[in-house]
């Protein structure tokens, strides 16, 4: 039975209750009511809620789907999901079953959940000016075709998603042809293919967020008017994994990010006017690997420590801009003592072309030949872009 608090009633359900199910609760309240969840296990799926309510779980009272199918469907604006603990998706090869979908829907608030044995986590869709909040997603995807992302947005936009964890899924956090998201302190780790994927997105902010050992790790696709900050990139190793690939962005700041440990640091394709600054690239296969057309970029206070390619081109021309970074290997001398080394520094070896050109031949990293082959490039360079330098590297680390 429901009881008054000011214009709105309080629901308790519970198994020993008059309300002992939540679908059947949610038919009897009136938009704006609460229901509280008590401690216990609720074996319930396709729980329609069509108005708005307040779903509140006491010391996460367990709903099981079964596997049956998708367990919530938000259908209405105003809604908060808070404090459940909800398992069994059911697995469908036709539909993107997921533990909570929010359609076509604003001003809805999901927090405080954990999602476990799922498909999909949280899957909103045309859904806007919402708030996804300190929930923890833990799949266990094995293969692609048979699993889904912790996080989705499809085509929505003003929401903010932030403290969540999402590990063992497809894709922890996935957005596709939405704009305006914040995406912050985040830990998406352990995931099948990316940490972070999104697609056809703009004006999209992304700080304090870490992103480790993914298949591949991440995927910025397609996108413009990106802003990503203070993130932490590390351990996405693979023949296949970079911390971050960029493909068709332009318009972008990448700003006090650290990549570490990646096969690559960030492979860019085909992208455009971005600022790299005060990004940390720690002991990555190949820090920057750009493998298309890229221009009009700039790379200012970063530090290249211990990687074993620094920068990766594959092509004699270079339209970016390289200046004030910190290089590990820079061998220069700073005479007048401005903390700026007095001879420029080439980050692109002939090795790293050569390895372009025949990847077996990384077996000959760190030899002999692989030396002499670098030192004569600089004196003469020949193959590598000869007006790619950075004139005024430090001579100190950035703090």
């Amino acid at each position: 039975m429901g009881f008054q608090i000011g214009l709105a009633n309080t629901w308790t359900v519970c198994s020993t209750c008059e309300n002992s199910s939540i679908k059947e609760t949610i038919l009897r309240a009136a938009p704006y009511d609460t229901l509280l969840i008590e401690k216990g296990t609720y074996k319930e799926f396709e729980i329609l809620v069509d108005k708005p309510l307040v779903i509140k779980g006491i010391d996460y009272p367990i709903v099981d789907g079964e596997k049956k199918g998708e367990i919530f469907r938000i259908t209405s604006d105003d809604v908060t999901l808070d404090g459940l603990f909800v398992i069994n998706v059911g697995v469908s090869y036709t539909k993107d079953n997921a533990a909570i979908r929010v359609v076509q829907s604003k001003n809805f608030l999901i927090q405080n959940m954990v999602l476990e044995q799922l498909f999909f986590g949280i899957y909103l869709e045309k859904s806007s000016h919402g708030k996804v909040y300190h929930n923890r997603i833990i799949g266990e995807a094995v293969d692609e075709y048979n699993s889904g992302n912790g996080i989705q947005l499809w085509y929505s936009s003003d929401i903010e998603v932030a403290k969540n964890h999402v590990q063992g899924t497809r894709d922890g956090i996935y957005l596709e042809f939405s704009d305006r998201i914040t995406i912050s302190d985040n830990v998406s780790m352990n995931n099948l293919r990316y940490g972070l994927h999104f697609m056809f997105s703009n004006h999209d902010v992304y700080t304090r967020n870490t992103f480790e050992n993914n298949g591949a790790g991440v995927a910025v696709m397609f996108s413009k008017f990106i802003t990503m900050k203070n993130n932490t990139f590390r351990k996405n190793w693979g023949t296949a994994a970079y911390g971050m690939l960029l493909k068709e962005i332009t318009d972008a700041e990448i700003v006090g990010n650290i990549f570490e440990e990646n096969t690559i640091g960030i492979n860019i394709e085909g992208s455009n006017r971005i600022q790299y600054t005060n990004n940390d690239f720690i002991g990555n296969g190949w820090a920057i690997r750009v493998v298309g057309a890229c221009y009009t970029n700039s790379f200012k206070g970063n530090n290249f420590l211990y990687n074993s390619f620094d920068i990766s081109y594959n092509s004699k021309l270079n339209d970016n801009v390289f200046e004030g970074n910190f290089w590990s290997s820079y061998t220069g001398y700073d005479l007048d003592k401005d903390g700026v080394g007095d001879v420029p520094y080439r980050p692109v070896k002939l090795f790293s072309y050569v390895v372009n050109r025949t990847p077996e031949t990384i077996v000959l990293l760190r030899s002999l030949f692989m030396d002499i082959i670098d030192f004569s490039e600089r004196v003469s360079p020949v193959f590598t872009p000869d007006n790619l330098k950075d004139a005024q590297p430090l001579m100190k680390i950035r703090p």
